[in-house]
């Protein structure tokens, strides 16, 4: 089956990047899992080596491969079943070979035909059966019906778990993403914290400054570093995170190469998204498909308390060795009928069962169609909400960065303090925190519409 729906195009992805073939690898030795490179890659890339290499998707494919072979089993109830049944033996009577011993040397009298009646027999016989169900009052039917919506069921589970996948990886690169941004704008700030003190240190020297902003630019900087330590440490966790999702090489590490930007802008009203989803989303038509799944088994339950009607023919062919006769042969053609007079009520209590698995199915399609209308919502006001934080904190940015700057010269000018070059550096740490989170916070919810549609209802 084609899963071009897990990304929206096939991307160039280095073979080094996959895994082993061999599912039951087991490392045993430090540098067999030993990290060795660092690889950028792209969001698209990313999509490709799932689709490739995901195991959970890999296992939902051999689910559908074992309904399909399953539907061939029903269809195949369709033909007429042939049975050729062969035998060769060789036989003779323990009774009869001890009477000729007994009685052979006085009952000369006997003739040579009655001696060699208890002589042993060599027998060849062959038969061939053909057996076709005329009528059966709909289970055959029934059951192909439910083996094929098994199949549909098992394809939209494909697609289903394709797109929470391309959701699940898409929302991994973004958190690498914003880990990437944090040791950036952290490293950023440990050299701002270094500057001012050294800064600081200067004016001190020169006798201009007090040991108190000294010791207040240093712990300032213990603090940044720590921050610095503790988003590397995030960078890594998620870098495992995502390689972990999309199964990659056991010593290659991956990280982000795209840039930090806006995912796309949402054409849509939120009215036209929740329509779009409700058309698309693989998982209503997964229970209405159980619908009729169970229906169909209601179906072929009631039917075995129906006549059964078979069209039966066979053909026999038998031969006894050194008889002096030629081969026998014989034929049969007949039509059989069975009823189930009384089963105890199995029957009715299975088609009992099937129509609340009816029920059930109704109740589980209501509740995912108010679950998609939410998740279309939720994501909807997320996003329209981090657009516009995008614009304010650009905004903010800009204003940390001239403060910063203007703080500095105060400083340097004998007007201002410390704290306020301090305060200047961790607002501007936070504005650009801020951008990055609003940023990301927007695709994410892009990427959520995107998975409440489908990426099939965008195209």
């Amino acid at each position: 089956m084609n899963l071009t729906n897990i990304g929206s195009g096939a991307a160039q992805v280095t073979d080094y990047l996959n895994p082993s073939p061999n599912l039951l690898q087991f490392p045993s030795r430090p540098e067999e899992v030993k990290l060795q490179e660092n690889q950028p890659i792209t969001l698209q890339q990313a999509l490709e080596l799932a689709r490739r290499n995901n195991p959970e998707l890999q296992g939902v494919l051999f689910q559908l491969e074992r309904s399909r072979a399953t539907l061939r089993e029903v269809q195949a109830g369709m033909y007429p079943s042939i049975s050729l049944s062969t035998d060769l033996s060789r036989a003779q009577s323990a009774f009869g070979q001890v009477y000729t011993e007994q009685l052979g040397k006085q009952a000369q009298f006997l003739s040579n035909q009655r001696l060699n009646a208890d002589k042993p027999t060599t027998t060849f016989s062959s038969s061939v059966e053909l057996t076709y169900g005329l009528y059966n009052f709909g289970p055959g039917a029934s059951s192909r019906g439910a083996a094929q919506e098994q199949v549909r069921l098992d394809e939209l589970e494909v697609e289903r778990l394709s797109e929470q996948i391309r959701l699940n990886v898409t929302l991994d690169y973004y958190n690498l993403q914003q880990t990437d941004e944090q040791v950036r704008i952290n490293r950023s700030a440990v050299e701002n914290a270094q500057a001012s003190l050294r800064d600081t240190q200067a004016r001190e020297q020169a006798g201009v400054g007090t040991r108190f902003d000294v010791l207040q630019t240093q712990v300032n900087l213990a603090n940044t570093q720590q921050q610095l330590t503790n988003a590397i440490s995030q960078q890594q966790i998620s870098r495992r995170q995502l390689a972990t999702r999309l199964n990659s090489a056991q010593s290659v590490n991956i990280s982000a190469s795209d840039p930090v930007q806006l995912a796309g802008l949402w054409q849509l009203t939120v009215e036209e998204t929740i329509l779009l989803a409700f058309q698309n989303r693989p998982e209503l038509k997964q229970r209405l498909v159980e619908r009729r799944i169970a229906q169909f088994r209601q179906k072929v339950a009631l039917s075995r308390l129906k006549p059964q009607v078979s069209f039966v023919t066979s053909y026999d062919l038998q031969d006894v060795f050194d008889d002096g006769a030629s081969f026998l042969d014989g034929y049969s053609l007949g039509v059989q009928g069975t009823l189930r007079l009384f089963d105890g009520g199995t029957t009715k209590a299975q088609a009992a069962q099937q129509n609340v698995e009816i029920r059930i199915a109704e109740t589980k399609f209501a509740n995912q169609r108010n679950n998609i209308r939410f998740e279309v919502e939720q994501a909807y006001s997320q996003m329209q909400s981090n657009l516009e934080n995008v614009q304010t904190t650009n905004t903010a940015l800009e204003q940390a960065r001239e403060a910063l700057s203007l703080g500095r010269l105060r400083f340097q000018a004998g007007v201002g303090t410390q704290t306020d070059v301090i305060n200047a550096e961790n607002d501007l740490t936070r504005a650009e925190g801020n951008r990055v989170q609003a940023i990301l916070d927007y695709n994410r919810a892009f990427a959520q519409l995107q998975r409440s549609v489908t990426s099939r209802g965008i195209r």
